[in-house]
């Protein structure tokens, strides 16, 4: 199991603000769900899961185009 297979993005204004790597995908999905709970209130935050390996965006807060 790749320990930084599942990669989380907390970006605002254009900023890495924090990340994190998790080998589970739903350990990264719950990671996700707190992190959209935790920063939601922050301006211009935008927060992504992706699965490093099949290069895919599993989430994305705020959901948009």
């Amino acid at each position: 199991m790749d320990p930084q297979r599942y990669h989380l993005t907390l970006t605002a204004g254009g900023r890495l603000l924090q990340q994190g790597w998790w080998a589970s995908e739903a350990t990264a999905h719950y990671k996700f769900s707190g992190w959209v709970g935790q920063y939601s209130g922050l301006h211009d935050a935008r927060i992504t899961l992706v699965d490093e390996q099949s290069e895919e965006t599993l989430a994305v807060w705020p959901a948009g185009p």
